[in-house]
């Protein structure tokens, strides 16, 4: 649980993980609604974005954050930058490294992290939308930088057992579905986001229930 039962009131409903089942019809809206209205609440028009998508084309199961950088990064506004591309994957090797060009790059960036995780058997196929930073490298156990003011991780497939093989023989379809869904929430709400004058008002969503991985 990211809060304690004290902090939750209306204010800080919009920090609330977010979960969505990518098998849904409705993912990409439900998708671009949250992170719409996570950018509003987070970030501000004057900050600089960045998208740092970690992950690695060496692994099917590692694979989500690259595929969604190579899927955004020109479709995107360009007060936008986007890190991390099938051809040049920020992954453990370089993570580190990248974290420091970010910040020598940008006065006060503002960092939404992407990454595939392992989870619950009942969790593969969703992706969560979650308030604070990601720490990479969990699932495999290894000790990587946190970064992000926010992030988005996509269950693929199950943790707890040989974690590596399991990436690697992890479905490409279900990773691309993911991606998908992903790639055009991202697109979808950063565009709203940098023009106000194209989003409609919708009434406030009520609270989501804390589900985790």
């Amino acid at each position: 649980m990211w809060f304690s039962l004290s902090r939750k009131s209306v204010h800080w409903q919009p920090l609330l993980p977010y979960r969505i089942n990518t098998k849904s019809r409705e993912a990409s809206q439900l998708c671009a609604e949250r992170l719409y209205r996570s950018l509003n609440h987070f970030c501000t028009t004057d900050s600089s974005l960045v998208l740092l998508c970690i992950g690695t084309d060496r692994s099917t199961g590692d694979s989500l954050g690259p595929l969604v950088g190579s899927k955004i990064k020109d479709q995107l506004p360009p007060q936008i930058t986007v890190y991390g591309t099938l051809e040049r994957p920020i992954h453990a090797v370089n993570l580190e490294a990248t974290i420091n060009e970010i910040k020598e790059s940008f006065a006060r960036p503002f960092i939404i992290a992407i990454d595939a995780c392992l989870g619950r058997t009942e969790s593969i196929g969703y992706i969560s939308i979650k308030p604070g930073p990601l720490r990479p490298g969990t699932g495999v156990n290894k000790n990587l930088p946190e970064v992000g003011q926010m992030h988005i991780i996509g269950v693929v497939n199950v943790g707890g057992f040989m974690e590596y093989l399991v990436l690697q023989n992890t479905r490409l379809s279900l990773v691309m579905r993911m991606a998908e869904v992903i790639s055009a929430g991202l697109i979808s709400s950063c565009h709203q986001f940098y023009h106000p004058a194209e989003v409609k008002t919708t009434e406030p969503d009520p609270l989501v229930r804390i589900r985790t991985e």
